[in-house]
């Protein structure tokens, strides 16, 4: 369901005009909160983790737009480090003791921004710190009852099935964004007019 004017309902575009800064856990918000765990026949470690091609696009549009992506976890995977640098995500943190608020006021010190133009997509309790400072404090769909009540939107997706990319879109949307960023991107991977 949207608004007239092609928001989500009940998507809160002031606030989505303020955002520098998208802050995003990633296991139950870029992932389904699944982890798979195995061993080489060497006895060497394997995680994998599934992440969502769209959200990734979702992501990309936002830098496009110039608002910066933070990927923040409260757990310590090279699955996450190698999905942040592929999606040119240089603010990529993980703590295993899941201290993101400080991992955070970094950034915004050393860009000079307040916790009112953060938006963090959450799901669970590692997440609650921020999310009672953030400016926009968005919940993905399957989120704990704690998150769910101080998230000025909800997500229709779960995490890790497109609630990130259903994110980017609104915010960009509220912001005017986001028809241009599609015709770019379209427009890029078209054919060049002697080609066509």
């Amino acid at each position: 369901m949207t608004d007239y004017d092609g928001l989500p309902a009940g998507f809160p575009a002031e606030r989505a005009r303020n955002v520098r800064l998208v802050v995003l856990d990633v296991d139950g918000v870029l992932t389904d909160a699944g982890v798979y765990i195995g061993a080489t026949a060497a006895g060497e470690r394997v995680e994998l983790k599934r992440f969502d091609i769209q959200d990734g696009l979702g992501i990309k549009f936002l830098q496009l737009a110039g608002v910066e992506v933070a990927v923040v976890s409260g757990r310590y995977s090279a699955a996450t480090e190698e999905r942040a640098r592929e999606l040119g995500i240089t603010e990529c943190h993980q703590d295993n003791r899941a201290r993101k608020v400080v991992a955070i006021q970094g950034i915004l010190d050393r860009k000079g921004w307040s916790w009112d133009q953060v938006a963090m997509v959450a799901d669970d309790l590692p997440d609650l710190a921020v999310v009672r400072r953030a400016g926009f404090p968005v919940a993905v769909a399957n989120a704990q009852p704690e998150i769910l009540a101080l998230a000025a939107w909800v997500t229709g997706a779960p995490g890790g099935r497109g609630a990130v990319r259903e994110f980017a879109r609104a915010l960009l949307q509220a912001r005017g964004d986001w028809d241009r960023l599609v015709e770019e991107y379209a427009a890029a991977r078209d054919l060049p007019e002697e080609e066509a």
